[in-house]
């Protein structure tokens, strides 16, 4: 994991690994999310008494909120066994039908961005989902047969980023479907509380609070900070995580308060130095800040928008009255957002928040 890798929401293996040990087993230990917790449990709670799998259940939100934690959350519940794959890497039907005939009655399927999943083998999901049921066709051309095979009886939990991207027929199969919210400073700090007990991390509740509002409001990338300014800590530092820790440690990894990292800042910078705040094509200001359209596009943006540092319009990209103010220079008269109320702080607490 790369400095500026820090306040991704997406996680390679060896960080999945690393989640592993922090990760809730139960309902009752997952953080915030109440709403969605607590029709999990009467979907879990009436399939358990009627004896028989719960309907299937599709998550979709950001990444890093908890969709592998909660698949993995319901087979604990149930008391059943689950598979693990990926869209990706399920590319012609027969892998599915593999996958599917090996499971045992009641156990659970997890397949992470189910809207990546190749046609034949959606196709092939369809009368599994329904049917309990999978017909593989042997042999080409007119010889061709299909075989139905019985599938015990499962539950499919379906986890996506990009939920409109999913087809009619496939999210119309699905019993339950839930989707997962930014968590709120207040729960983000539970949550650290939390992580740092497991890892053994003395953390005062100020340390907590510095790190929960440069998280993004991703759970992910809580965990992630508290694992590097643990290092800092331990290594230039008493070993306890407190406020000044945690603030000379985000600033050697350029985490900025906002939870901003070099790349980020880099966009704004440009867009309010060399244009003046904009607006600018995507591709233009890729090339300012030497990196590829699409990752200033889906790896920058989706925050700076939510923050409301800039604005997409139809002309192009826009730095707000927000993001020069943050950059620490006065914005001119007529800038995007200017004489507006601030915008919402999109992490904190509702009126049905804790």
């Amino acid at each position: 994991m790369t400095a500026e890798g820090l306040v991704s929401a997406y996680a390679d293996a060896a960080e999945r690994d690393a989640e592993a040990s922090v990760r809730p087993k139960r309902l009752a230990e997952f953080i915030a999310q109440d709403r969605v917790r607590d029709q999990l449990d009467l979907l879990l709670q009436g399939a358990m008494r009627r004896g028989s799998p719960p309907d299937h259940i599709l998550l979709s939100g950001p990444p890093g909120l908890g969709k592998t934690s909660l698949a993995n959350i319901v087979a604990a519940e149930l008391g059943s066994g689950i598979r693990v794959t990926s869209g990706p890497a399920i590319e012609r039907s027969g892998d599915l039908a593999a996958i599917l005939t090996s499971l045992a009655e009641g156990d659970v399927l997890f397949i992470d961005e189910i809207h990546r999943i190749a046609k034949p083998a959606e196709e092939l999901l369809y009368s599994a989902m329904e049917d309990f049921r999978v017909d593989v066709v042997v042999g080409k051309g007119p010889g061709a047969t299909a075989i139905p095979l019985d599938v015990e009886p499962f539950t499919l939990v379906g986890a996506t980023t990009r939920s409109g991207l999913l087809t009619g027929p496939m999210r119309d199969r699905f019993g339950f479907v839930a989707h997962l919210d930014f968590y709120s400073p207040t729960e983000l700090e539970a949550l650290l509380h939390r992580s740092a007990r497991i890892l053994g991390v003395p953390i005062t509740e100020d340390g907590a609070t510095e790190i929960a509002g440069r998280s993004r409001g991703t759970p992910r990338i809580a965990n992630r900070l508290l694992r590097r300014v643990r290092d800092y800590a331990e290594v230039r530092a008493d070993g306890v995580v407190n406020r000044e820790t945690a603030q000379a440690a985000l600033k050697v990894y350029d985490v900025d308060a906002l939870g901003l990292d070099r790349l980020d800042r880099a966009v704004l910078t440009a867009l309010v130095d060399l244009f003046r705040g904009g607006p600018v094509g995507v591709s233009t200001l890729a090339v300012a800040v030497g990196e590829q359209p699409d990752t200033v596009e889906e790896v920058c943006e989706p925050f700076l928008v939510r923050a409301g540092l800039l604005a997409r319009t139809p002309r192009g990209r826009v730095a707000t009255e927000a993001a020069w103010r943050h950059l620490g220079r006065n914005p001119p008269d007529g800038t995007f957002g200017a004489g507006s109320p601030p915008a919402p702080d999109l992490f904190s607490a509702g009126p049905d928040q804790p």
